[in-house]
Formats: C-alpha cells, structure tokens, sequence
C-alpha cells in the first residue's frame, strides 16, 4: 500500500464537520438527504421494499456492482452471523434536470468527476434487531486499501487519503472496501445514491415535519427566513432546511450535523407512520423514485433481499434506530480534516458486535445545532402494542457512548439563531 498521502480530487476544498468554516458546496448537503432518505427507507419497514421488489427486477439490476472479496450472500439474511451490514454512498453526479440548482459544479470546469461525499453504513444485528446508522464525515482522513475499480484496473490505495476521493478512483467497490476496512465489518450489500432524487421523494411522502427552536431561523445564505414552530418542509425546503449553517444558534459545522439528525430521526417516524405505509399510492410513488436514483451492488438486486431486510426491522423500536456520527478528532496535519478516533470507534464496534443497546450521553443541547424539546402529546407515554415497530424492552444492559447522534425516539428542535 503506497505510504503517500492524497488530497481530495478535482481541488475541491472539503470541510471539517466540526469547525466554524467556510460552507461546502450546497450539493454536499442535498447528497446527505439522499442518503439520509435511503439509508432510513431501508430500515423503517416492509412496506416500500415489499411495494418495489418485483417491479424492479430489470432497472435495478442494470448498473448493479460487483463487491471485492465477498462470499456468496446466503439465501436467507438471517444466517449472515452478527446482523446485516448495508453502505450507502451518495455521490456528487451532475444530473442535467437539477443543473440549474447547482451553477458553477454542472456547467464549469467542477462539473467532471463524481466524489462520494456521504457515506452511511446501516447496521441491522441480529436478534433482537436493532439498527445503527453511522455516517462517515466527506473530509475523513483514513488508511484506503487497494481494490478493484470499474474499469478492472487495480487502484494503489494509501495509507492516509480523504474518503470522499475513493469513489472517483474506484468506484462502489472501492467505498465499501475502505469503509469494511475502518469498521472491521463485512459488508456484503451496497448501494449508491445520486442527489437528483431528494425533491422528489420528500414530495413523494408529502414533506417531513421539523421543529424550529428559538425565534427562528434565519439564513441569507439558504435563503431561509422561518419563525419558530413546526413546519412541514418538503422540496426545495428541505434542502435548505439541511443545508443550513449560518441559521442555527453557533454557525458551525458540527452543529448543522445535529440539525440534519433532527430531520433523520422525523424522517424515520414518518416513514412508519399510517399516513405512509397505509397508503398505497404514495408508497409505489416512494419506491419508484428511491429506485431511480439507486444503484446496487449486485448482492442487493434479489427482491426477496430486499423485503427481508425490511422485515428484518419492522418491529424495531425507534429508541433502537441510532443515528451516530463515527467518531473523529482534529487532524494533526490540517485543522480543515479530521481523523480516525479509534478508541471511541472501537467502543462501538464492540457495542455492535455485542449486540448491545446503545445509549448516547453526550448532550445535544451544547453544539448549538439542536435543543431537547418534550416529546409530542401522543407520543409521551408510548403504548409498546400500539405504537409502530415497537417491542419489549430488551434485557441487555446497554453501553454508554459519549459520540454525537440520537436516536429515532427523541425529540429535538433546531437551535435557531433568533431570540424568542
């Protein structure tokens, strides 16, 4: 493996999550709600992947993606030892009907090259299930191995390169080499995702309701001016909704992180709720427009695959779908990147390989991207046999991880940057 160090292509400056730095490209963000929506869609319920399997034997399986040095994927899901491990990739392609949302990146000299700035790895262990979703920042330094790229050729890989440059050089295959690599997990499905989607499927489900917090937000920049309250945003709001940075309480990166997991847990919920999963024209909709804007590796074009994996986490309550950031700390070398923390990484691998439940301590009240706000009336007291995906409480004794995240269970609201 070469010993050198390689920056992200096309001279792209990348952004570390956790500074008050200069915005990344809006197109980053949209990339995030695509991934974010798949990535959730996945491990919400049986409905859409029941609605999709068989309707999408030919378009799906088209560009699918051969993956490095996996066995054969078993017949039945529930004999893959240690739970289901599924990458989720979102790329920058630049798809001519969105290109005039995106200016310089479609029509100048940025509009070559894909660079896959999110990456989200969907845990779904074994009995009893319960689902992690980890995301890996676009401005990761990490160890990339050498791998097998589209064309055949083999790439070189290196010992510190930036994670969001591994698609451009070898594709899906590569991104789930590097990500199995830094995880120690097997990863036997992928998928990549393209931004075109994200409007159209928040259409699709009718919008996801968010919280504003504060007095409000207002951004210049996102061209947001919102008064604090619920608010249904779908669309081109909720793009602006997840690109917003300068609109929350401190400005910074790490908090527009908490914000987005505001909206993923949301998401999550109405993704499971009747005003969905009872509907069968908006779910045929939602499959059809996730499959689009979908390519799989081939392990993953099986329709029975898919319905098992959503059957796998239908009953899975929402305090055990857990959105976590991968743990990282300034690097060294550049204070605009970040590296691998793995001390606390290896605390949650151990957690998942354990099967443990995941308890989150750290306080979303300080990054100033969210505050803690008491749960809806319905939804206070929950009854475990009325309420979607929920079960029993586990015996298991949970393990305390002090990483930013929250799970789909909780209820927080943007920390707006105007006073009440």
């Amino acid at each position: 493996m070469s010993q050198t160090t390689k920056p992200a292509k096309r001279g792209r400056r990348t952004i570390a999550r956790h500074g008050e730095l200069k915005s990344p490209h809006p197109l980053a963000f949209l990339l995030k709600v695509v991934g974010i929506i798949v990535a959730v869609g996945l491990v919400s319920g049986a409905g859409v992947a029941a609605y999709a399997a068989y309707d999408i034997t030919t378009s799906f399986t088209e560009a699918s993606v051969d993956l490095d040095g996996q066995e054969a994927v078993p017949p039945d899901i529930g004999a893959i030892e240690g739970g289901v491990n599924l990458l989720v990739a979102g790329t920058d392609e630049c798809l001519p009907e969105f290109a005039a949302y995106f200016g310089d990146r479609c029509t100048g000299a940025d509009s070559e090259g894909e660079l896959n700035d999110v990456n989200l790895l969907v845990h779904i262990s074994d009995a009893p299930r319960r689902v992690t979703v980890i995301s890996f920042p676009r401005d990761l330094m990490a160890p990339v191995p050498s791998c097998t790229a589209e064309d055949g050729s083999e790439t070189g890989g290196a010992s510190k390169q930036q994670i969001n440059s591994v698609f451009e050089e070898g594709g899906l295959n590569c991104v789930v080499k590097t990500v199995s690599q830094l995880s120690g997990l097997n990863i036997p499905f992928a998928a990549k995702v393209n931004f075109g989607g994200v409007i159209n499927i928040t259409d699709a489900i009718g919008g996801v309701e968010v919280c504003i917090g504060n007095g409000g937000i207002r951004d210049f920049y996102t061209g947001i001016d919102w008064p604090a309250g619920n608010r249904t945003v779908q669309g081109i709001e909720a793009l602006q909704f997840l690109r917003t940075r300068h609109g929350l309480e401190n400005g910074s990166d790490l908090a527009r992180i908490s914000n987005q997991q505001q909206y993923m847990s949301r998401l999550a919920r109405k993704l499971v709720s009747e005003e969905v999963l009872t509907n069968p024209a908006t779910l045929l909709k939602l499959a059809t427009t996730a499959v689009d804007n979908t390519t799989p590796s081939k392990s993953l074009t099986n329709p029975l695959t898919l319905v098992q994996i959503a059957l796998a986490v239908k009953s899975v309550p929402f305090d055990e779908i857990v959105f976590v950031q991968y743990p990282v700390t300034d690097d060294p070398a550049d204070s605009n990147r970040v590296v691998p923390d793995y001390e606390a990484a290896d605390q949650l691998w151990a957690a998942l390989a354990a099967n443990q439940p995941i308890v989150l301590t750290s306080d979303p009240n300080v990054g100033g991207g969210v505050i803690t706000a008491d749960p809806p009336a319905d939804a206070a007291t929950p009854d475990p046999a009325a309420t979607p995906g929920a079960t029993e409480a586990p015996a298991e004794a949970p393990v305390e991880l002090d990483i930013p995240g929250q799970s789909a269970a909780q209820n927080t609201c943007s920390a707006g940057n105007l006073s009440g």
